[in-house]
C-alpha cells in the first residue's frame, strides 16, 4: 500500500487537472466560438470520445502493459493543452475538437487501466482499501477543480489554466512510471477455466469478450445494467441543478447548484473514508445488496433535492446523497475487480461503455423532456427508474439466497 498511495497522489492531481479542464475548456470554447451551439457540440464530442474509447478499451489494457497506457495518456493529454495554449488564435478552434478527442479518450483509457489494475498492485484482500482511497483522491481533487476554475482563469487567464493542466497531468505520468507496481497478473488459467477465452483486437470483439464471461457471472451483469440505469439517472440532475438553482434565486442562479455540491462532495468523502476505516478494522466487503440498498437511497435523495426544501433539510439531503454515491462507487469497483485479471479488463471496458451509454442518452432525453415538464417530474421518472431497478435487485437476491429444500 506504500507505492499505492503515491499512485493516489499523482491520480488525484490528474484528476484535478481533468475537473479543471471541464471548466475552462467550456468557457474558453464558448469565448471563443461566441457560440452556444458549438460549446455544446464540444461536450458531446468529449462524451462520444468517451463512448467509443470504451468499446476498445478493454481490448487495449488486456492485451497491452496498463502502467503505459496510463503514463502515455496523460502525456498524450498535457501535450495537446500545450499546443492550445501555444497555437496561434485562427487555429484553436480546431485544435478545441482535438482536445475534446485526446481529453475524453484519455479519461476513460486511464479509468479502465487503473480500475483493472488495483488487484494486482494491492492484492485482492486490499482493493476495497485501494478504491476508497482512490475515491477520496478524486472526490478532493474534483472539489478543488471546480471551486478554483474561477479563480485561476480570472488571475492567470485561459492559457494559465491550460499550462496548469498540462502540468497536473505530467506530475501523474512522472510519479506513474517512477512507481515500481505490478499492473498485470500472472495466472493465466483462470479464464479458460470458466470456458472464456478473449476474442481478437476490436470494438466489437472486446464487447463480446465482456459479455461471455459475464453470462457466467450474472450478477456482474446486473450491477452493471443497475449502474447505467444510475448513470441515466444522473443525467437528469446534472442538466435539472442549474434549471432549480436559477428558479431558487434568480439572482445568483449559482447559489444552490453550489451549496448542494459542496455539501455532496463533503458527504462524499466522509463515506469513502468510513468505508476505508471499516473495511481495514474488520477485513470485511460490501456484498451485491447493500450496493444496490446504497444506489436506492441516492436516487431518492436526488430526488428529494429537487422538492427544493428548507436550506438545513436541503444541506442533509445533499451530504446523504454524497455518502451514498461514494459508497456505491466503491462497492461497484471493488465488486468488478473480483474478476481474473484476463477477464477484468473487458468487464471494465464493458461497464465503461455502459455508463457512458447512459449518462448519453440520459442527457439527451431529459433535455428534452426539461422543455415540457418540471425538473422535479424529469428527475423523479429518471432516477425512479434506478430505485426500481435496485428494488428488483435486492428482492431477487434474497429469494436466491433462500435455501432450498
Amino acid at each position: 500500500m506504500r507505492h499505492f498511495r503515491f499512485l493516489v497522489v499523482g491520480n488525484a492531481v490528474s484528476a484535478y487537472g481533468s475537473y479543471l479542464d471541464m471548466i475552462a475548456l467550456n468557457l474558453f470554447a464558448y469565448s471563443l466560438t461566441g457560440s452556444a451551439l458549438q460549446t455544446g457540440l464540444l461536450m458531446a464530442l468529449r462524451l462520444a470520445t468517451s463512448f467509443a474509447t470504451g468499446l476498445g478499451a478493454g481490448s487495449l489494457v488486456s492485451r497491452l502493459d496498463r502502467k503505459r497506457i496510463m503514463v502515455a495518456s496523460d502525456v498524450t493529454q498535457a501535450l495537446a493543452l500545450a499546443a492550445l495554449v501555444v497555437s496561434p488564435t485562427g487555429a484553436q478552434v480546431g485544435l478545441l475538437y482535438l482536445v475534446a478527442v485526446v481529453t475524453g479518450a484519455g479519461a476513460t483509457l486511464t479509468g479502465v487501466a487503473l480500475r483493472s489494475s488495483i488487484p494486482e498492485i494491492v492484492g485482492q484482500d486490499q482493493r476495497l482499501r485501494a478504491n476508497a482511497l482512490l475515491a477520496t483522491g478524486r472526490s478532493i481533487a474534483m472539489v478543488a477543480g471546480f471551486a478554483s476554475a474561477g479563480v485561476l482563469i480570472a488571475t492567470v487567464g485561459y492559457a494559465g489554466a491550460f499550462l496548469i493542466d498540462a502540468g497536473a497531468f505530467l506530475f501523474s505520468a512522472a510519479v506513474l512510471a517512477r512507481l515500481p507496481i505490478t499492473t498485470r497478473g500472472t495466472d493465466v488459467g483462470s479464464a479458460a477455466g470458466a470456458g472464456v477465452v478473449p476474442t481478437r483486437p476490436g470494438l466489437l470483439a472486446a464487447q463480446l469478450t465482456a459479455l461471455r464471461y459475464l453470462r457466467y457471472t450474472p450478477i456482474l451483469l446486473a450491477l452493471i445494467s443497475l449502474r447505467t440505469t444510475d448513470a441515466f439517472g444522473s443525467a437528469s440532475h446534472n442538466v435539472g441543478l442549474p434549471i432549480l438553482s436559477t428558479a431558487l434565486d434568480p439572482q445568483h442562479p449559482a447559489a444552490f447548484v453550489a451549496q448542494f455540491w459542496a455539501s455532496w462532495a463533503v458527504g462524499n468523502i466522509v463515506a469513502q473514508r468510513a468505508v476505508s476505516v471499516w473495511s481495514a478494522r474488520t477485513g470485511r466487503s460490501i456484498n451485491e445488496q447493500a450496493f444496490a440498498l446504497g444506489a436506492a437511497l441516492m436516487s431518492i435523495a436526488f430526488i428529494l433535492a429537487f422538492t427544493a426544501p428548507p436550506t438545513p433539510l436541503a444541506v442533509t439531503v445533499a451530504v446523504v446523497a454524497g455518502i451514498a454515491d461514494g459508497f456505491t462507487e466503491i462497492a461497484y469497483h471493488t465488486r468488478l475487480q473480483a474478476a481474473p485479471d484476463e477477464q477484468r479488463g473487458y468487464v471494465f471496458g464493458f461497464s465503461a461503455t455502459a455508463e457512458n451509454l447512459g449518462f448519453g442518452v440520459g442527457m439527451v432525453a431529459c433535455s428534452l423532456l426539461l422543455d415540457r415538464f418540471a425538473p422535479l417530474t424529469v428527475v423523479t421518472a429518471f432516477h425512479g427508474l434506478a430505485v426500481l431497478l435496485a428494488v428488483v435487485m435486492v428482492v431477487g437476491l434474497r429469494i436466491r439466497a433462500r435455501p432450498r429444500r
